[in-house]
């Protein structure tokens, strides 16, 4: 590490601290954090799996959510692991290139998933509000252009953050993070220099991503409400409503979790920081663990293929 004036110095690696506050407490936390990771594993290799299995679930819907599910295992994988070797190895070292990484791989497939599921709205949109052309505008080819799309803008987005952070500010003042993971602000908190570019650019982007995505997906939704609202029968309100209520609850369960840690760590400065870092870790997690189930309950095709597993084994023997 070389050292400048005794203050700043260049970091060849940084420690991260876990859950800073509760460190007598990692061994006990290690078991929900472990348990949760497994859910989210098991739970959206599943989903892969039988939407690949199942013809009948090879429509836009059910290739969106595989792409969710995808993006779920990358962000869950990017942090958790390395958290579970802190807790149980105290392994909180990580170089400087790893931990630019890690930041980028967190936020390029949060972004990322935000604009499937704003896709997942423009789907929802058509087969309700157009059902008779939902099939011509949304071919195979154009859902994989939108997947595509949501991964081109997430690294567009995304990419500049770690490159201003290397190129402008290579100097810190401390190379302990107080966090679980590589997050933007609490390594730009650590840099000398001027970091008000990093940090309105970093505005900027959740501007973008939170706001105006969440903006677009109401937007569709008040339009296919009113489109429901139209239908004849209370019965076809219910149908067609029930289509849309496990991506409602996806949406709730992405954007909530993000919205209330984003506060927190904006104007929540009273807020302990064993708190905010266990908001920031559960936001990462919540969204692996229940979109797997809410899709398995909420969709027949997924629930009937899912209990024919046991029945299968069952003939085996």
């Amino acid at each position: 590490m070389l050292t400048f004036h005794n203050v700043c110095s260049v970091p060849s690696s940084f420690q991260l601290t876990g859950i800073p506050g509760l460190e007598s407490l990692h061994i006990w936390l290690s078991i929900p954090f472990g348990s949760m990771y497994l859910v989210a594993v098991v739970g959206n290799v599943t989903i892969l799996a039988v939407v690949r299995v199942e013809r009948s679930l090879h429509q836009p819907m059910y290739f969106f959510l595989c792409m969710l599910a995808a993006v779920d295992l990358v962000l869950s994988t990017s942090t958790i692991p390395k958290l579970l070797g802190i807790f149980w190895f105290g392994a909180g070292d990580i170089g400087l290139d790893a931990c630019l990484g890690q930041m980028f791989l967190i936020h390029c497939f949060a972004t990322v998933e935000s604009g499937i599921f704003l896709a997942m709205a423009f789907d929802r949109y058509v087969a309700i509000c157009n059902p008779l052309r939902h099939r011509m505008v949304l071919t195979h080819t154009v859902v994989g252009r939108l997947g595509l799309a949501s991964l081109l803008r997430g690294i567009l987005y995304i990419g500049p953050l770690p490159l201003m952070i290397r190129l402008r500010l290579p100097l810190y003042k401390a190379h302990v993070i107080s966090h679980s993971y590589c997050e933007h602000m609490a390594v730009v908190a650590l840099t000398c220099g001027d970091n008000r570019v990093n940090n309105v650019y970093g505005l900027s982007i959740g501007f973008l991503v939170l706001i105006l995505d969440s903006v677009a997906i109401a937007a569709s939704y008040v339009i296919i409400f009113r489109a429901v609202m139209g239908l004849a029968s209370p019965e076809a309100r219910l149908k067609t409503l029930g289509t849309c209520a496990s991506h409602i609850c996806a949406i709730l369960i992405f954007y909530v979790p993000i919205a209330v840690s984003s506060l927190i760590h904006r104007f929540g400065h009273c807020v302990p920081l064993p708190v905010h870092t266990l908001l920031a870790n559960f936001y990462l997690l919540i969204p692996p663990i229940l979109n797997p189930i809410v899709y398995a309950v909420r969709t027949k095709q997924i629930r009937e293929r899912l209990l024919q597993i046991p029945r299968i084994k069952t003939k085996i023997r």
